[in-house]
């Protein structure tokens, strides 16, 4: 059992009071529906680009990055950038003068003004599912690091309760804490709290890396213990079978720089409602610009750690035999669990946390736990006092991603289903009621949900693979929808039904491989084996986004457009380009996007 000092236990506590405090402050100025799900459109661009980064650094990203850093290497940073910055960018200049100056409160109600009820309806549904997956993937981790370090195991013990039951009562009590302050203080409390994250995770795991790095003998250690492929960013895309990912030039172009990455940070609500927050269109613009400045540096912070546990000694039960003063033989006995000796490196093999059965691939090995390289490597190298700021850096990122989720939920719900086809015409107070109970709801099914990522062993392959069936051809729909007059509403809605459908069609019929069909894919027939989940999730993009954006386009011609003067404002060329004139150029947005341009593009030179 993990021994946590006095110390450790504060840092936490206080974290957690702290946490509480905001929304118990919070609750007075929540006078408006407003308020709490809009945050009144009165925050500093700066406050809005914090919580823009921190929205994405929940568990999906601090842990699953470390994971897909032990699984994958260094091309994990192709989440960063060809996945991140290139949409950061596309979204401030270009999306984000429709998104704040249509004065639509959510994603799916901006599809409305520009198409129409239907197609709001079907997004808005598919939003709730993933927010409600994304953050019973959050619950899902955190659950697994408080298993981890044994924390409640006494508690158990002494209530002559089953382990196995910590798992529940980890998610349980996470929920608790994260309906606390969103109940209380709206998205508000949800952006403040990501702001204090965005400072711990850098606190937290700065120096997490610079101990690895020491450890392992720097830079050139860490290259010399792990395989040679993981330390290019770069070389073997060419050919999906020289690299860990298995991913090729287009399944990484397309795939992942186009079609998920500009789909997440483009149209997702949960990162879009931050920015929309924001007190003027300016600050809007310049919110997911300030949030790509840092978002370039976060490679070092989330993805190292995952590779270095990959490549430090795996441990091993050791007997040392040694000679007392008196000549008594004294046998010094190191034992280690069996599937932390399955495993590579800090990276154990997995255990089913809820059976406490050991988990294996297609081929009857020891399926590894990547999610647990990065709580590993904290718990190995921190000591105390430092241990409690990582660990309370880690919970911080479990509660933000949860509490992010859940914004995005209760405010989807409210304005875009339950006030538009359930009660339509009540009071601001009683939608502020429903969106507090919304949350209530959103809690519940994340609790169900996050027992789904028990079958994976890297959670960003989970989260890429929801994005694959509800970003992916979403993007197509906005793509059309913003820059082309001629898209229709019903187009838009055949193409979002088609997109979807040619996902599930296509993860259906293949599979990674090592992996069983069922929710890998493979539940129709197995007609083609990738070499990874992420490769495969990739292409289901692909065929998602290609499917959606034939279909709308075939079925925009033969139906009738609406009047240009109904889409001023919704449609770039039929939008007049507002005067700045008294704006100097380095003050502008542009500026500031041409900057952050060149420094992505001059780090992938750096990794090539």
């Amino acid at each position: 059992m993990l021994n946590l000092t006095r110390v450790d236990w504060l840092i936490m506590l206080l974290y957690f009071v702290f946490v509480l405090g905001i929304g118990f402050a919070l609750k007075r100025s929540m006078k408006t529906s407003k308020d709490f799900f809009q945050a009144g459109r009165a925050l500093p661009a700066w406050i809005c680009g914090l919580a823009f980064i921190s929205a994405n650094l929940g568990a999906q990203e601090v842990i699953g990055m470390g994971a897909s850093g032990a699984k994958y290497g260094l091309e994990t940073a192709h989440f960063y950038g060809i996945g991140a910055i290139p949409a950061m960018i596309f979204v401030g200049i270009f999306m984000m003068p429709f998104y704040y100056g249509s004065k639509a409160r959510s994603v799916p109600e901006f599809l409305r003004m520009r198409f129409d009820e239907k197609t709001r309806a079907l997004n808005a549904c598919s939003f709730a599912v993933m927010t409600v997956f994304s953050s019973g993937i959050s619950m899902y981790a955190m659950a697994r690091l408080m298993q981890a370090i044994h924390v409640f195991d006494g508690l158990f013990y002494a209530l002559g309760w089953a382990p196995e039951g910590i798992f529940t009562f980890s998610i349980v009590l996470s929920a608790v804490i994260v309906l606390a302050y969103i109940f209380l203080g709206g998205l508000t409390s949800a952006i403040y709290n990501e702001v204090l994250q965005f400072f711990l995770i850098v606190a937290g795991f700065l120096p997490l890396v610079l101990l690895g790095l020491r450890n392992i003998g720097g830079w050139s250690g860490l290259k010399a213990s792990v395989p040679i492929q993981y330390m290019h960013e770069w070389k073997g895309v060419a050919h999906a079978g020289t690299n860990p990912m298995g991913i090729e030039i287009i399944g990484l172009g397309m795939g992942l720089g186009f079609v998920l990455g500009s789909g997440y940070w483009c149209t997702d609500f949960l990162v879009i409602q931050t920015a929309m927050a924001s007190k003027n269109m300016e600050s809007a613009r310049r919110v997911p610009l300030i949030a790509a400045v840092p978002k370039m540096l976060f490679p070092f912070l989330v993805i190292l750690p995952g590779i270095l546990a990959i490549g430090l000694p795996t441990p091993h039960s050791t007997t040392v035999v040694s000679y007392g003063a008196d000549g008594a033989i004294i046998h010094k006995i190191d034992v280690v669990r069996p599937e932390v000796e399955q495993g590579r490196g800090l990276v154990p093999a997995k255990i089913n946390p809820v059976t406490g059965k050991r988990m294996l691939t297609a081929s009857g090995e020891p399926l590894l736990d990547y999610d647990m390289a990065t709580p590993n490597m904290l718990l190995h190298f921190f000591p105390t006092g430092i241990l409690g700021l990582g660990l309370t850096a880690l919970l911080a990122s479990f509660m933000s991603g949860m509490a992010g989720n859940v914004t995005a939920f209760n405010t989807v719900f409210t304005y875009d289903l339950y006030q538009s086809y359930i009660h339509k015409g009540g009071s601001d107070r009683h939608y502020m009621a429903v969106g507090r109970w919304a949350t209530v709801g959103g809690i519940l099914l994340s609790i169900a949900t996050a027992y789904a990522a028990i079958n994976f062993n890297n959670i960003m392959d989970t989260l890429q693979l929801v994005f694959s069936f509800v970003n992916a051809p979403l993007f197509a729909t906005f793509l059309l929808g913003m820059f082309w007059k001629r898209a229709t509403g019903h187009a838009a809605f055949s193409g979002l039904i088609a997109g979807t459908a040619a996902a599930m069609l296509h993860h259906g019929l293949t599979l990674p491989i090592e992996a069983r069909p069922g929710i890998h894919g493979g539940w129709i027939a197995v007609l083609h084996h990738y070499p990874s989940d992420m490769a495969q999730n990739f292409w289901t993009a692909i065929f998602a986004f290609s499917a959606n954006f034939l279909v709308t386009v075939v079925v925009s011609y033969c139906t009738k457009a609406r009047p240009e003067a109904e889409l001023v404002g919704l449609v770039h060329s039929l939008t007049p380009k507002p005067e700045r004139t008294h704006i100097a150029w380095w003050k502008r947005p542009e500026a500031l996007a041409v900057a952050v341009l060149l420094g992505a593009v001059a780090l992938n030179i750096f990794f090539y």
